[in-house]
């Protein structure tokens, strides 16, 4: 149940900057990243990709791994409260702390993998060896 609400925030996410690309790119580019008219798309492929697989559990290490440097980033550039006036600093800092823990979840996935209700796990018992196949790890 954790890694589907942990994934459903990144699905979310990039469903809702389907209807606001020309907004989005635009708060991307007053941080200061280049291309965002066309990275703006990138970000709603990894966000709403990564987050289905991640809710699915397939390829959920990887994909745990990869959201979990996607989040870093983001909370890096747009949430660097140490930046920003005192008044403002704060709800940064709540935001930068909670993609934080969004890291924290992300990493329990990457080590113990997506467990036993996932595709991932699917997988490895019906590759041939089944789990043995896999080292026994989910």
């Amino acid at each position: 149940m954790g890694r589907i609400l942990l994934g459903l925030i990144f699905v979310l996410a990039g469903y809702n900057k389907l209807g606001t690309t020309a907004t989005t790119a635009a708060y991307m580019a007053s941080h200061s990243i280049p291309l965002s008219g066309i990275l703006v798309y990138g970000a709603i492929v990894v966000e709403l990709i990564g987050g289905l697989a991640l809710m699915a559990g397939l390829y959920a290490r990887w994909v745990a791994g990869a959201l979990g440097l996607y989040t870093l980033a983001l909370a890096l550039i747009f949430h660097d409260y140490w930046s920003f006036p005192a008044t403002a600093a704060r709800a940064q800092h709540a935001f930068f702390f909670k993609h934080l823990s969004m890291i924290g979840g992300m990493l329990i996935v990457a080590a113990l993998g997506a467990g036993p209700l996932s595709l991932d796990a699917w997988r490895y018992d019906a590759a041939p060896g089944g789990a043995a196949r896999a080292g026994g790890r989910r």
